[in-house]
């Protein structure tokens, strides 16, 4: 299957045709500058991490485009569940340097209350489910909610489309996600009851330590979709125009006649490791990845295309690099040193009020930090001891 491509990996566009014409300046500097912010909080977290600040991260050096690029393409009301490397997304749509930051330190102001690994988002405010550990859980929940939309959809008035927008599920995936029986799932789902999803794969390369060469001998992730009845396309997933009209098209597309689903596969590369607990360097060379760093990468790509444009420069560039960088290390200095979140959110929000198993669960935790109180600090937690009482939980 071929791919779909506006620009080559020197920011020079292959076709006059497919020249972008309909955005602005502001608009692209926009995309570079939130593809920098996640590159640049990428580079202080994976740090971070290695420090002992953090327990974890993953980065998404080489997907930025695709992330940002799709982001840029959907609706603010459209759904997303992502998979983990979804930072641009989040960037692109709003969810600030501080979200980040709370989420990551798991703190009291992390809307997620703590509960969740780090890089784990999710924002209700943004229409994005939170990120779940398990691979590929997230693409039959996506179906489902892309037939609720559905339903909604069409019951909804088509007369103010301004206020009361069609709605589509966007899901965000793998190639090695793609191996798991609920993407199977997923899309025969989709496909048979006609529901407006779009499955977006990344496929990078590399599951975790797995090279494609080994996952799979078909034609990648696009042919999937085909066999499955649905409307695929394969894009250049370090160029963030193609990406863009692509997920555009394809979102457009899947509104269509009451909906029906699209699968688009972007291609890229995995230039960082998979997590902070992975080393790639022993299962692929070293030189490899910097000559992926080095030939084509998609800040890269976009930033030469700014400069022919003459909406960037040398010194644009580094005064950005230089603001986003204290914006982030401010956000990182602030999420660190607040109080984690009081240890009755243990607790709560299981069930709308909390059970009477729960209660006496507390009841004991309260008595073993009392006798324990130097096995069981809870001086750094929000409320401290009292954040465990009873009386305060049943009072929220």
């Amino acid at each position: 299957m071929p791919t779909y491509r506006v620009m080559d990996s020197d920011g020079t566009i292959v076709d006059e045709s497919r020249k972008p014409l309909d955005v602005s300046q502001e608009e692209v500097t926009t995309w570079y500058r939130n593809m920098l912010t996640v590159s640049i909080m990428d580079l202080i977290m994976f740090d971070a991490q290695r420090q002992g600040r953090l327990s974890f991260y993953m980065v998404s050096a080489g997907e930025e485009g695709i992330a940002v690029g799709s982001a840029s393409a959907l609706h603010p009301s459209d759904v997303i569940f992502a998979q983990y490397r979804e930072t641009g997304v989040f960037q692109q749509r709003g969810f600030t340097l501080a979200d980040f930051m709370n989420q990551l330190f798991a703190n009291c102001k992390d809307v997620g209350k703590g509960r969740n690994m780090p890089v784990h988002y999710g924002s209700s405010k943004l229409n994005i489910h939170t990120i779940s550990s398990p691979l590929a859980t997230q693409l039959p929940q996506a179906a489902g909610a892309a037939y609720a939309l559905k339903l909604a959809n069409n019951n909804s008035s088509s007369s103010s489309p301004s206020t009361n927008p069609k709605r589509i599920c966007a899901t965000y995936f793998g190639e090695g996600a793609a191996s798991e029986g609920d993407f199977h799932a997923a899309l025969n789902l989709a496909a048979t009851l006609s529901t407006p999803c779009l499955f977006l794969c990344r496929n990078n390369g590399f599951a975790i330590s797995t090279p494609t060469l080994e996952q799979y001998r078909g034609d990648g992730i696009a042919s999937r979709g085909v066999g499955y009845g649905i409307d695929t396309v394969r894009v250049d997933g370090n160029d963030i125009f193609a990406v863009r009209e692509v997920v555009r098209r394809a979102r457009s597309m899947a509104l269509e006649e009451g909906g029906k689903p699209v699968l688009v596969e972007c291609m890229s590369y995995r230039v960082s490791h998979h997590s902070t607990s992975d080393d790639s360097f022993a299962y692929r060379a070293r030189v490899e990845v910097e000559d992926w760093k080095r030939r084509d990468n998609p800040i890269t790509r976009l930033r030469k295309w700014m400069e022919r444009e003459g909406w960037w420069d040398e010194e644009r560039e580094r005064e950005a690099r230089s603001q986003i960088r204290k914006e982030v290390l401010k956000a990182f200095a602030e999420a660190e040193t607040e109080k984690k979140p009081a240890v009755r959110e243990l607790f709560t929000d299981v069930y709308k009020d909390v059970t009477e198993d729960a209660k006496r669960q507390m009841k004991e935790l309260g008595r073993l930090v009392d006798e324990y109180p130097g096995e069981y600090d809870l001086s750094g937690h929000e409320g401290g001891r009292s954040g465990l009482e009873l009386e305060e939980c049943e009072t929220q």
